[in-house]
């Protein structure tokens, strides 16, 4: 049965060993989302960013439970919504803006990819694809690699509600269960798959019960409060680098924008629930603890956003600035350079590109054969 995270005192940071600078570093990660969303949003409708995911809402469930992963060791496999994870891996505001423009320095592609397609090898970013869920099953084999490995590390996976009725789930899930990988599952539940509510989606009131059908742990969070979702996440993931096998963390959010630019929610939900889930908005809740404790004030709060919005702006100016990729380089880092070299130093022909393009493709045997012999010759097994 899934388990249930409640707020807790005011004491609770510091018993999950968060310092003040970590929680001053998290609300101004959370800020520096927003700011970048509103600033995509703006670009949008000035016709300079043709296409944006926004994440406004999501902001305290994805800065919470990124926050406690290793960098540089761990792995991140984020969906298109998760703009914050990946602020906390490492991404900068010009990383996102990059991306957004479709620029030749955009980590994640190149420009190749569309915006929200997250991806850095240096941060231990693995991107994934626009078809829903197809990142579970990645996940899981990262997982398995590095369990194989018997490496430090544990893969993180987040994806919406919508990603839980897609066979890649289930597959994804099932795999780490029966092996207990490490792995942590996070579903950002906006309650809406696009246009289609929960209710439409699955009969069970929690994700989060899911996970005892794959051997494993399911818990319930609200989105909203940060150290919960901190808690719920640095649990999991202690668990999971132990050997303690996967959880799945279903994290009960709200997005208040539209599910893409090119999207018109006014068709499925109304103003007045719109409204209603912004009165309980993550920066607002956890801008409010940070004043309970004494670390901010509401003049501290707006010379932080004054500060990171200049920053914000100063990036995608120079994101709007930066080189566009060369028609040249289109087919880079899409196809592998098939053309091999000659003794002396000359292009081979086209035979000796289809032989190469068949060596690199194991066509030279199949599974069962023996890798020095070809299939057809005496000894080979059938």
């Amino acid at each position: 049965m899934a388990t249930e995270v409640d707020r807790q005192s005011d004491t609770r940071a510091r018993d999950l060993g968060l310092t003040e600078q970590d929680l001053l570093d998290m609300y101004r990660t959370m800020v520096m989302a927003r700011l970048c969303d509103e600033a995509q949003f703006r670009l949008n409708r000035q016709g300079k960013a043709p296409f944006v995911v926004p994440v406004s809402g999501h902001e305290g469930c994805q800065i919470g439970t990124a926050w406690p992963f290793q960098k540089g060791k761990d792995v991140f496999v984020p969906y298109y919504r998760d703009m914050g994870i990946c602020l906390v891996a490492g991404m900068t505001p010009l990383d996102v803006f990059l991306a957004v423009f479709g620029k030749r320095d955009d980590p994640s592609s190149g420009g190749r990819q569309m915006p929200a397609h997250w991806s850095s090898r240096q941060l231990g970013i693995v991107t994934g694809s626009s078809p829903i869920a197809t990142q579970i099953p990645h996940a899981a084999g990262i997982a398995y690699a590095i369990k194989y490995r018997a490496e430090d590390a544990v893969v993180g996976a987040w994806f919406g509600d919508g990603a839980t009725s897609e066979g890649d789930w289930h597959e994804g899930l099932n795999f780490a269960g029966i092996h207990r990988l490490p792995v942590v599952w996070y579903c950002e539940n906006n309650r809406y798959a696009i246009s289609v509510p929960l209710s439409k989606q699955m009969a069970v009131k929690d994700v989060a019960m899911r996970a005892e059908g794959y051997g494993f742990e399911g818990v319930v969070v609200e989105g909203n409060d940060v150290l919960g979702c901190y808690e719920a996440s640095k649990k999991a993931v202690d668990k999971a680098r132990e050997g303690g096998g996967p959880t799945l963390i279903e994290l009960k959010t709200y997005r208040f924008h539209p599910h893409t630019s090119d999207d018109d929610d006014r068709t499925y939900r109304s103003r007045e629930e719109v409204e209603e889930a912004k009165r309980n908005d993550s920066l607002i809740v956890f801008a409010n603890y940070l004043k309970q404790q004494g670390l901010l004030d509401d003049d501290a709060i707006e010379s932080m956003r004054v500060e990171i919005k200049a920053e914000v702006d100063a990036e995608v100016e120079a994101a709007w600035k930066a080189e566009d990729p060369t028609p040249e380089s289109a087919l880079e880092h899409v196809f592998a350079d098939m053309t091999p070299s000659r003794d002396d130093g000359s292009s081979g022909g086209d035979s000796n590109v289809k032989a190469d393009a068949i060596g690199t493709t194991g066509g030279e045997a199949t599974p069962a054969d023996s890798p020095d012999e070809a299939p057809g010759e005496e000894g080979s097994h059938r």
